[in-house]
């Protein structure tokens, strides 16, 4: 009876550390199990991109069909087919890289930045501290800082990360705008330039007209602060501060776009008239050329169908589209402001090819516009770019007559 008892009591221990054993390997992270079994495996991405094909092409069911393969593959799998699928024109792959981030934050939480990489304009690193927020309230504020500062990319990725942040604000105080001024001023610091906060608002304005994470209560609220009679209400109400204007102003243009006749989200060159004249009747100098340039940012993305994947293997023709685009602002001003946002939009601190950006002002309808073109350029990689050889390449890419100019405003760290 003895003997019984301890076979039993041996079945009973190894039952339990069998038990055991099972729940730990159920909570193995989702790290090990990207790195295992899923990601890299182009034979599985293929198969996956030929599915995506049966769905149905609009917004709604791409969206939905890449939730689904983020909770079966994982989310970092699902960016991963992102990179790589053929998809409809005009699909819009920001907010497509926003829901794929959604789930990566509920698979990994903040150490979901670690999988983020600068594709989709940093969709994936502003989904991460969105979710954050939603899932913690107002103690993130304390944290967001430092996890903004892992955002991958150049140095513009970490300020950057604040815009997608000011998304999750506007959602977190329901869509309350006053408010999200006030919350956005928390994350602004000195060193730079407060341009956390600015960033952080620029974000809530973009929220504001999409709606993206909570519907419902932007349909109460929406009326509040968006008029199509008056598209340009929320950046001049009198609770926006004025260092905020200015980033208003920048992501407002596709409610400018809309007020114009834009259908479905999809604006046309017969209304980029009537968009540009909204601009034309901003009081300040300052703030009625950062409208201009706002239309400009998005006709590089529109000319390319808006896959901003590809943006720097535009054709010439389409860059040429997009200087022809800029040239209905039908003032001087207006036309150059433009023209230069554009070069901002193609550049993206960094994260695109240099060429495209040279190219593009190359392009310029006349000497005076290349030239500043090319000054904005320099700037840019100035700021940007950290690696001395690739300043070295871009001063010797540019055409001869700048590269005295390139050597000036670039090298000057060598």
């Amino acid at each position: 009876m003895n003997g019984k008892l301890v076979l039993f009591g041996l079945a009973a221990l190894l039952v339990l550390l069998f038990t055991s054993a099972f729940v730990a390997l159920g909570n193995l992270s989702y790290s090990f199990y990207l790195d295992n079994i899923q990601v890299n495996d182009e034979k599985s991405y293929q198969k996956d991109m030929t599915e995506l094909s049966e769905v149905p092409p609009n917004f709604k069911d791409i969206t939905n069909y890449f939730v689904s393969l983020s909770e079966k593959k994982g989310a970092v799998y699902a960016y991963e087919v992102l990179k790589r699928a053929d998809l409809p024109p005009n699909t819009d792959l920001h907010l497509l890289g926003h829901a794929v981030g959604d789930e990566l934050y509920k698979q990994e939480g903040f150490e979901g930045m670690r999988y983020c990489t600068p594709a989709f304009r940093n969709a994936c690193s502003h989904t991460v501290v969105i979710g954050a927020l939603l899932e913690n309230g107002m103690s993130v504020f304390d944290e967001v800082n430092d996890v903004c500062k892992k955002a991958p990319g150049g140095p513009g990725a970490y300020t950057m990360c604040f815009h997608g942040f000011g998304h999750g604000v506007l959602a977190f105080v329901e869509y309350d705008f006053p408010e999200v001024i006030e919350l956005c001023a928390k994350v602004g610091t000195a060193e730079y330039g407060n341009n956390e906060y600015h960033q952080c608002v620029g974000g809530a304005v973009m929220e504001m007209f999409q709606g993206v994470h909570d519907e419902d209560v932007w349909n109460e609220k929406k009326d509040l602060y968006l008029d199509s009679e008056d598209p340009l209400k929320l950046c001049q109400a009198d609770y926006m501060p004025d260092e905020a204007k200015r980033f208003c102003y920048t992501y407002i243009t596709p409610y400018i776009f809309e007020a114009a006749g834009a259908k479905n989200g999809n604006p046309t060159p017969d209304i980029y008239e009537k968009a540009f004249s909204y601009c034309e009747g901003i009081e300040e100098d300052d703030y009625r050329r950062v409208c201009y340039g706002g239309l400009g940012k998005e006709f590089a993305v529109l000319a390319q169908d808006r896959d901003i994947r590809n943006m720097d293997q535009m054709k010439d023709e389409q860059l040429e589209t997009v200087v022809s685009w800029c040239q209905i602002a039908g003032t001087d001003e207006g036309i150059k402001a433009c023209l230069l946002e554009v070069q901002n939009s193609l550049y993206w601190g960094g994260e695109n090819d240099y060429n495209v950006s040279i190219r593009y002002c190359t392009l310029m309808p006349n000497g005076e516009l290349q030239n500043a073109c090319f000054d904005l350029m320099f700037k840019n990689v100035q700021f940007y770019e950290r690696d001395d050889r690739v300043r070295e390449e871009i001063c010797e890419a540019v055409p001869e007559q700048f590269n005295q100019m390139c050597t000036t405003k670039i090298m000057s760290r060598i």
